[in-house]
């Protein structure tokens, strides 16, 4: 049965982790978080396919993200948990639920980390050429291993000063191409237009490809929910971390898409090859502008590994706090959960060897799987939303410090965009496969959970 106690045994069971954050740990975690390396990184394959229309494809994956982080801000601020989306899920559901959700974005967290590695090795060998790239990766992981496993003001702090960077970057970029677009840079002419006569150049298939690729650039919000558990003041920072979602989305993310496809052609191969902020730098005749968003891309991935290791440790913990998981991953050690970091880190590194020793089945088949494991997260965070609003209203209606906007219509809302994105993967030849895969993993996962809370009733 669906758990009904107001969350007391997993804020106790938080309660031997470090607290260690403070609030402008969380308030830049929050900031940075949106700024994710598949925005520096991935958005030009989007720009290629939907031209100009990249624009609303991220306006309209914006909004729905939007209405995701403050479901979740909802819950979070009533129950603070290290477990975040799978603690509400099994409060919501039932232990199954919160089996299912927290293990597949575990995994999904570990993989990513690998992935980040490699990519962050790629650019430093790019440098310094003749280096392996595996022992790059190796040197990213000790370090961040060894970050998360002393203490979590650590990672408190490396995050504080990679999201710094990583605003005033993308800070620096918008002022520079809003000068440019109104033709008061000095050096450059204003294109006005020109560039977005040819709004929708695929037509509808470019922007629904366009569409897919800005829904999973979003993902790595989450983990501002979980880091709040960890925090001074896990209410205030959740709270205000989720109310200043919407202008940090619709900056950073629309307005640089706006600023890029106006400066410069969508159709440029620069965009794909060189990446598009290199590609809009370049055209407003920066010297060393490639260098530098190297640099600032290779701090967004590692920003990416050290907030992947943390996320990830800290939901195999909740799970084992709840009884969902092997107990040695619960073990904490001076505040830190340090077996669940070294796992955690073990699992990311083992991607990467696969990505070198079966690049062409084992690690695609791993990729794939944890293709949509985003949209199962969020789809797991709104059904559980409708049913602990409900709950919330009629036992504990002080709690609701952060309310879902135009509850519950908004819920459904964004529960028929994320079916509009599951349907239009399917049409997708590249994303039907992640899909499928991502569901058999669910199935599995959902299969394991609810074998586990029976055999857990059982004994009991």
């Amino acid at each position: 049965m669906p758990s009904t106690t107001t969350g007391t045994p997993q804020q106790q069971a938080d309660a031997s982790l470090s607290h260690g954050l403070k609030q402008r740990h969380l308030s830049m975690i929050a900031l940075g978080g949106v700024i994710g390396a598949g925005l520096f990184v991935g958005s030009g394959a989007g720009i290629a396919a939907a031209g100009p229309s990249i624009v609303v494809a991220y306006a309209l994956s914006g909004l729905l993200v939007m209405l995701v982080m403050r479901m979740l801000g909802e819950m979070s601020a009533a129950y603070p948990s290290s477990g975040s989306f799978s603690a509400h899920a099994e409060r919501a559901f039932g232990p199954w639920a919160g089996f299912t959700a927290g293990w597949s974005f575990w995994v999904l967290l570990c993989t990513a980390v690998g992935l980040e590695g490699i990519g962050a090795a790629k650019i430093v060998t790019g440098w310094l050429p003749g280096t392996p790239e595996w022992a790059w990766v190796a040197l990213f992981m000790l370090v961040f291993c060894g970050t998360n496993l002393a203490a979590v003001k650590n990672f408190g702090e490396f995050e504080f000063w990679f999201a710094a960077l990583k605003v005033a970057a993308i800070s620096l970029f918008l002022v520079l191409g809003t000068l440019a677009v109104l033709g008061v840079l000095p050096g450059t002419d204003s294109p006005g237009t020109s560039h977005l006569t040819d709004f929708l150049p695929n037509g509808g298939e470019g922007l629904i490809i366009g569409l897919l690729a800005s829904v999973f650039a979003y993902g790595g919000m989450e983990t501002v929910t979980i880091a709040a558990a960890e925090s001074e003041n896990p209410v205030k920072g959740v709270a205000s971390a989720v109310r200043t979602a919407m202008w940090r989305i619709a900056l950073f993310y629309i307005g640089s898409m706006a600023v890029i496809v106006t400066l410069v052609p969508w159709d440029s191969k620069e965009v794909v090859e060189k990446g598009p902020y290199v590609a809009a730098l370049d055209e407003l005749g920066i010297p060393g502008a490639g260098q530098l968003m190297n640099v600032v891309v290779l701090v967004a991935l590692l920003s990416a590994m050290n907030a992947n290791i943390y996320g990830s440790s800290r939901i195999a913990y909740s799970l084992v706090q709840r009884g969902l998981g092997p107990a040695a991953l619960g073990k904490v050690t001076s505040g830190v959960p340090r077996i669940a970091v070294l796992a955690s880190s073990v699992f990311g590194f083992a991607c990467v060897l696969l990505s070198y020793w079966r690049p062409d089945d084992v690690f695609p088949w791993l990729l794939n799987m944890i293709g949509a494991v985003i949209l199962v997260v969020w789809i797991f965070i709104a059904v559980s939303q409708l049913r602990l609003r409900a709950r919330l209203e009629r036992e504990a209606p002080e709690k609701l410090t952060v309310r879902m906007w135009a509850f519950p219509v908004l819920t459904w809302v964004a529960l028929a965009g994320m079916a509009a994105v599951f349907a239009l993967m399917a049409r997708e030849p590249d994303t039907r496969v992640q899909l499928y895969s991502t569901g058999g993993m669910t199935l599995f996962l959902a299969a394991a959970g609810y074998a586990w809370q029976r055999a857990r009733a059982t004994k009991g």
